[in-house]
């Protein structure tokens, strides 16, 4: 068997960062932003490929990397486990030897961390977790880009979640202690967050049972659906559980005075948040939603410069 590449920058989680680097990507995303709306001509990536493996559906994700490629000079593939080997059971460990051959770039969507890692073990190139079951960093990136617009700076301040101890949550743990805020976490008995990853951010993260409780005197409250891709069978199930967890007027009248919503989309109003909300004042989400691109450009730019 073919020894190990060469190690690379990958970005499997928020923690392949550093702190510094980190504000300066988000620094970045902006200035980015700014530059797109002017009018700027910025392609700093000719001729290089990104290639983009989906196992799970995406809107977001698929539309803001491959637009991103573009406008950075470069291009993107995207490929299904329908389209290719690797859905047919080729190794994980084989299609990134060849794949890392022939793009610049991989950004991975799909249900285990797992696949993701084994994938960066053998790739020569840089590997980006689009998401996994586990985490979701590339929307953490847009998250803390949007705060950055709205509120200045998220170090001391106080983000609430609000439902399941899913990837959004486990990526929210880490980008606490990536950018030193504190978390509040609500969400129902035997939903907690991996035991792991809330250890590690036991100094910046409480866990509560009352969603009011968690928003008090919050400057960000975030949340996410109740069944996510994969527990479409559970959805009963948890409507019933999940019920007092919904982001209602009465949690966000228990913000800071400044207090925002977001939400990584796609949304069920009247489920895990009130049309209401997500509709009101002090939701950013299509904001958001759009800084997934500009976030994702720093990112790419950041990765694939660093690479050569």
């Amino acid at each position: 068997m073919d020894a190990l590449p060469t190690p690379c920058r990958h970005f499997l989680s928020l923690l392949d960062l550093t702190d510094i680097e980190a504000r300066a990507l988000i620094a970045r995303a902006v200035e980015l932003k700014r530059m797109l709306k002017a009018g700027q001509d910025h392609r700093p990536l000719p001729y290089r490929t990104l290639a983009m493996i989906f196992e799970k559906s995406s809107t977001r994700t698929r539309v803001s990397f491959e637009t991103g490629m573009i406008q950075l000079g470069g291009h993107a593939l995207f490929l299904s486990p329908r389209d290719t080997q690797l859905g047919r059971g080729e190794p994980v460990e084989d299609s990134a030897r060849v794949l890392s051959r022939m793009v610049d770039a991989v950004m991975i969507r799909t249900f285990h961390q797992e696949t993701i890692e084994r994938f960066a073990a053998y790739s020569s190139v840089p590997v980006i977790n689009g998401l996994s079951d586990r985490l979701h960093p590339c929307q953490l990136l847009a998250d803390m880009q949007t705060f950055q617009e709205f509120r200045g700076d998220i170090r001391g301040r106080r983000v609430a979640w609000i439902g399941d101890g899913n990837n959004m949550c486990h990526s929210f743990l880490e980008a606490a202690r990536l950018f030193d805020f504190e978390l509040r976490i609500a969400c129902p008995e035997g939903f907690e967050p991996d035991a792991a990853l809330l250890a590690a951010a036991s100094d910046r993260c409480t866990l509560v049972r009352d969603p009011e409780e968690a928003a008090d005197g919050a400057h960000l409250v975030a949340t996410d659906v109740w069944a996510s891709m994969g527990q479409e069978d559970e959805q009963a199930r948890r409507q019933t559980l999940f019920a007092p967890f919904q982001v209602t007027d009465a949690v966000m009248a228990r913000t800071a005075r400044d207090g925002l919503f977001m939400h990584c989309l796609p949304a069920h109003r009247g489920e895990e948040v009130a049309a209401s909300v997500i509709d009101g004042p002090q939701s950013v989400v299509w904001d958001e939603a759009e800084n997934r691109l500009h976030a994702q450009k720093a990112l790419l730019e950041f990765l694939l410069t660093a690479a050569g």
